[in-house]
């Protein structure tokens, strides 16, 4: 059991592909520093010591907002993109212990991250759709289960490529016109679909370009609120898709016929078109008739800061969550 003293600190980190979040608390729930970095997922780079930067930016900014010093984290958790296989959590606990990012360290997929941070205990299946998606399971006994690399529906990446495909297609009469055009147009500033494919696709294309795709999912899901057909329709076969991956995680752990929590959480699932979560939690039901659907409390990085209080012996109760919440920086920190 850890000794606790007064200025002790617990460290909750959550990395994904487009950012990482770092959160340092007291031990009664209060953040006292927050910190950001880019891409931690240990698989997009050819050296591990690149994404590993990017989380020793995040901490580093947060441990100085805190006025605070490494020697002082008591627990540290990390909820990461790329924490996938066994011998990645290998890699990345050793990476955290020699930066000395906590007395004890917990590594965990940033599935589990976003699962702890929409849902207390018991069963339940997050499903996570941001720029990428992920989703977790958990069973009644504290089984875990999450997608990694076996997730094939993604997020505002996989939602921008089939919104090209379907603007695409629409230019060359295959399919019938779509406002997709529009929104496409003008999300890349150009006059053709022509011109657009040319930026995405010529030999010198920037990567800033390409980079916008996933921000097309917005223009998308304007327009199936607006009653394009084609849009309605993207938008609806990926939450059925998504929907069959929530339910293979639930028979992974053994709770597809028990009622349980399905937390919804990320950006794309945030928005004002309720066509995809609507179509991925009725069809999650159609086989799990007493799922209870809820939206995430929290951001992932605040379900890794729970998991260190919780290694760290800390009871997670109301009051402390009314801290905690109370000293959450603002939301902006959290956007993509």
């Amino acid at each position: 059991m850890l000794t606790l003293q007064q200025a002790d600190y617990v460290l909750g980190v959550d990395g994904g592909n487009t950012k990482t979040i770092a959160l340092i608390a007291r031990m009664d729930g209060t953040i006292a520093g927050v910190g950001r970095g880019g891409c931690s997922d240990i698989y997009t780079s050819p050296s591990v010591d690149v994404p590993l930067l990017e989380v020793d930016r995040a901490v580093t900014a947060a441990l100085s907002m805190a006025g605070a010093q490494r020697e002082s984290i008591v627990s540290g958790a990390f909820s990461l993109a790329g924490a996938d296989w066994p011998e990645d959590m290998v890699l990345l606990q050793s990476a955290m212990q020699s930066r000395g990012l906590g007395k004890r360290i917990t590594v965990v997929n940033d599935a589990v991250g976003a699962l702890r941070a929409g849902s207390v205990g018991g069963p339940a299946v997050v499903v996570v759709c941001g720029t990428g998606a992920a989703i977790a399971a958990r069973s009644a006994a504290g089984e875990v289960w999450h997608s990694s690399w076996w997730q094939e529906p993604q997020g505002g990446n996989h939602l921008g490529t089939k919104t090209l495909r379907a603007v695409y297609r629409a230019a060359l009469g295959i399919d019938p016109p779509t406002a997709l055009t529009e929104g496409v147009l003008r999300h890349f500033e150009q006059e053709s679909v022509e011109q657009v494919l040319y930026l995405l696709t010529r030999r010198e294309a920037e990567p800033a370009y390409r980079a916008k795709v996933s921000g097309l999912t917005r223009h998308l899901l304007d327009a199936a609120v607006a009653g394009d057909a084609t849009a309605h329709e993207i938008a609806y076969e990926h939450g059925i898709s998504l929907g069959d991956y929530a339910l293979a995680a639930a028979r992974r752990v053994g709770i597809e016929k028990e009622p349980f929590e399905l937390v919804l959480s990320g950006g794309v699932l945030k928005h004002s078109s309720q066509v995809l979560p609507e179509t991925l939690i009725a069809h999650v039901q159609s086989v799990s008739p007493g799922v209870i659907p809820v939206y995430s409390r929290f951001e992932p990085a605040v379900g890794a800061l729970l998991i260190a209080l919780e290694q760290a012996g800390v009871t997670v109760d109301e009051p402390l969550l009314h801290r905690l919440t109370a000293t959450l920086p603002e939301s902006s920190l959290f956007a993509t």
